[in-house]
């Protein structure tokens, strides 16, 4: 005779689901609080750097003021404080001002959606225009593709490998820009014809805070992190390939605005 109950198998397998929408439902709400710590975080870091920024507007105008009328007064020795304490309020600006940007990268909760990397290189150059026209660099590119992602965020990950080939690159930067087909992604590069990185820093200078140049050169080592993290935040990846000597191509990918590819 035969049960008529339920079967093992059956049993076994409404367990597994059971627990499988339990694990699922706790990994959704880890993530929520996640992204509501991240948003708060960003939030933090928006109002600390408005308000530092505030502080250093002050202590700008103070210095400013005082070198435009008192400058004669001082001698060689408090010139030259005058000098440095207006440039260690220049770099704190810069310094704070790259913190936030880092920071707000893809900012939670934006919604990404089709992306023309033509505009975004046009937007690119246009915000470079006065370092293009500084140093006589020359940037080309193939036609570029729509992906999915943020127009804003791809802009300024665009304007930094632009404004690092040529911050580092020869006294006449070349640089050429492209993109190919992936797997369901679009793979882009940028191609100096710079000095070249020796493989061994390749992973260290998209680190936070790396520089492989000293201070004569200007920034505070957060570009190339700004593009690790807004790559990656695209569902991307970003990586460097080059030899001393023979400069440096910077590719990242992005999810394809076609689904096929």
């Amino acid at each position: 005779m035969e049960s008529s109950g339920p079967h093992p198998a059956a049993g076994e397998i409404d367990r597994l689901r059971s627990a499988l929408e339990a694990e699922t439902q706790l990994r959704l709400e880890a993530q929520k609080q996640l992204e509501r710590g991240s948003a708060d975080f960003e939030e933090f870091i928006s109002i600390a750097s408005h308000d530092l920024h505030e502080s250093l507007r002050v202590v700008g105008s103070y210095t400013q003021l005082l070198a435009e009328t008192h400058a004669d007064r001082l001698d060689p020795d408090g010139q030259l404080f005058l000098a440095n304490m207006q440039d260690g309020v220049a770099r704190m600006q810069s310094l704070l001002t790259d913190i936030v940007e880092y920071w707000s990268a893809v900012p939670v909760g934006r919604q990404q959606r089709r992306a023309d990397m033509e505009g975004a290189l046009s937007q690119a150059l246009l915000f470079a225009d006065e370092q293009l026209k500084a140093d006589g660099a020359i940037v080309t590119h193939d036609p570029l593709p729509i992906v999915t992602g943020d127009f804003d965020t791809l802009t300024k990950v665009l304007q930094h490998l632009i404004g690092n080939a040529i911050k580092f690159g020869t006294s006449h930067p070349r640089i050429h820009i492209s993109s190919k087909s992936g797997d369901r992604e679009r793979i882009f590069s940028v191609r100096d014809n710079g000095p070249g990185i020796d493989p061994e820093f390749s992973d260290r200078i998209f680190g936070v805070f790396k520089r492989l140049h000293g201070k004569e050169y200007p920034g505070n080592g957060l570009g190339l992190a700004f593009c690790k993290k807004a790559i990656e935040r695209h569902g991307g990846r970003i990586w460097v390939e080059s030899r001393p000597g023979e400069g440096a191509t910077f590719y990242f990918t992005l999810p394809s605005a076609d689904p096929s590819g």
